[in-house]
């Protein structure tokens, strides 16, 4: 298939499209790695990778090694993070990122902003392009997360973006009726499934070598982050670590996210794994073994998105604990458990029964087939870049009329 070409130099030639891409951790670059492969294949598109926040952390595995190895060209590598375990700390780092996205992205200005998912960090580059006038263009609009100050994150990277592309048709519906016009709004799926089409998974022998420990059953994957809708973000997990403490098995404790907590909650893995037999933590899993691990492991449990969006594609049960996914979307793998040690037990007991996995056999993931990153590389090759500023109001069919009635 022919792909477009849109713009021309002053000559005639076809010009080549700037295409931004700005990825702050470990998780989003796990979830970019497929439409950054994508338009790199596109010779129309001059692709600049913005790298940034817990990407050059040592205490968080350094990962901007990570892009240096896939071979994406890297514009900018913006130090921001603070080395902080409170929100003030997270508020700082939005001010200090955006102090060093708005120098490069002067100096690289793309035609089009590419940005992900909800963390307060992507606040930083999408205020930067609005003052700069640069389109900016969102994925994973339109979810919920209503327990993490993710979900509010989420709706103003909507607000400010120019085109959206949804994991689902119901994210799609609820990004059109934030007043986004329908042709701007494209359901593409989460592009961290493409992973599972396209990326070489490890055998069980393979991903044991990898890890450096045999998967005697039941292995269960452990993913906990700060829950910062509450004051104290660390409320509910005290619970969650009880409960651990006394499940069978191996536990393998991925790293928490870099916020407000995450120094307590590494630190309470730390004193688990010193305290319980079989308890493994890993600071950083690339995406690719990170998906093998999801494919041999016998439940998945905590507060991560992971267990809503990628493990349905696993048919792998999961534990989801306490109130930070609240809302979203999801299969029937996720059992739902309060913040409480006796039921997220209970709940762990159920996710590891023989019987529970099996009547998962055949089950849809609703974020998804794993062809995401191809829509989102068309569309942002070919997006009119003449028209995407300015948008057009929600007409107010139906408000005189509601307002009449309440008056």
């Amino acid at each position: 298939m022919q792909k477009p070409l849109n713009a021309t130099d002053g000559r005639g030639f076809p010009a080549r499209r700037r295409i931004g891409v700005v990825t702050t951790s470990r998780a989003d670059y796990s979830h970019l790695y497929w439409p950054l492969r994508e338009l790199a294949t596109y010779p129309e598109i001059e692709l600049g990778v913005f790298a940034l926040g817990p990407h050059l952390a040592p205490q968080f595995g350094n990962t901007l090694k990570e892009i240096e190895r896939d071979g994406f060209p890297i514009q900018a590598r913006i130090e921001c993070l603070l080395n902080s375990d409170t929100d003030t700390g997270m508020a700082k780092t939005i001010g200090l990122a955006i102090l060093g996205l708005a120098d490069a992205l002067t100096a690289w200005r793309p035609d089009l902003l590419l940005l992900i998912a909800d963390r307060y960090e992507m606040l930083a580059p999408a205020s930067t392009a609005l003052a700069l006038r640069i389109p900016v263009a969102h994925i994973e609009g339109g979810e919920v997360s209503q327990g993490a100050i993710d979900d509010a994150v989420r709706n103003a990277l909507t607000k400010l973006a120019h085109v959206h592309f949804t994991s689902t048709e119901t994210a799609r519906q609820r990004v059109i009726a934030m007043g986004e016009e329908p042709w701007r709004v494209h359901r593409a799926g989460a592009p961290s499934l493409d992973h599972l089409r396209r990326s070489a998974l490890l055998d069980r022998g393979a991903l044991e070598a990898r890890l450096g420990l045999p998967l005697a059953p039941p292995t269960l994957i452990a993913a906990w982050h700060p829950v910062t809708i509450l004051r104290d973000t660390n409320a509910e997990a005290d619970a969650f670590f009880a409960a651990l403490a006394q499940a069978p098995g191996q536990i393998v404790f991925v790293y928490p996210n870099a916020d407000a907590g995450s120094h307590a909650l590494i630190g309470c893995a730390r004193s688990l794994a010193a305290t319980r037999p079989h308890t493994h933590i890993f600071v950083n899993l690339d995406a690719v073994t990170y998906w093998s691990l999801l494919g041999q492991a016998g439940a998945l449990a905590g507060n991560s998105s992971s267990g809503i969006m990628e493990a349905a594609s696993f048919a792998l049960p999961v534990v989801n604990v306490g109130i930070r996914q609240q809302g979203r979307e999801r299969a029937r793998n996720v059992i739902d458990a309060p913040a409480e040690a006796a039921a997220i037990r209970a709940a762990l007991d159920r996710a590891l029964q023989p019987a529970f996995r099996k009547n998962l056999a055949g089950m849809v993931n609703p974020y998804g087939d794993g062809a995401a990153a191809e829509t989102i590389a068309r569309v942002l090759a070919s997006v009119p870049l003449d028209r995407l500023l300015v948008k057009q109001p929600v007409p107010l069919t139906g408000v005189a009329e509601a307002q009449r009635e309440r008056s």
